[in-house]
């Protein structure tokens, strides 16, 4: 059984990693957001805790802070790391549940291997012109 407060303890941990990686690049709050497609306030949340990472954002802020997804869980005890990455796989397994995604996927391995590379091409560019909003 898992202590109470163990969660908010790993969005502690999680928000301080974060933190420390955004200062060392030099980047601002707004920045970082807007390369993650959120507003500062949730860079802000996500920083002290109050706001659970989801599996999907914590992708999209490693990438940004160029560091693997692992990064944010060291330090953690054992116990934490196990429950954080529970949380994750519970996380990924409803995004990849979903029917739009399943049929994203069986589209996309139907195609050839070129246009496969574009489409995932166009997906890139196009998750880049919403960084910048």
């Amino acid at each position: 059984m898992r202590p109470k407060n163990m969660g908010s303890e790993i969005d502690i941990h999680l928000g301080k990693r974060l933190r420390r990686r955004r200062r060392l690049l030099g980047l601002t709050q707004q920045q970082l957001a807007g390369a993650c497609g959120v507003r500062f306030q949730q860079i802000q949340k996500y920083e002290c805790g109050a706001n659970r990472i989801s599996a999907a954002r914590l992708w999209q802020l490693s990438e940004a802070l160029q560091v693997p997804v692992a990064y944010f869980y060291d330090g953690l005890s054992e116990q934490e790391r196990n429950a954080a990455e529970a949380k994750i796989a519970e996380d990924a397994g409803e995004v990849l549940s979903r029917k739009e995604t399943l049929d994203l996927i069986r589209a996309y391995y139907q195609l050839d291997e070129r246009p496969r590379r574009r489409l995932l091409d166009l997906a890139k560019s196009l998750h880049g012109e919403t960084e910048g909003h």
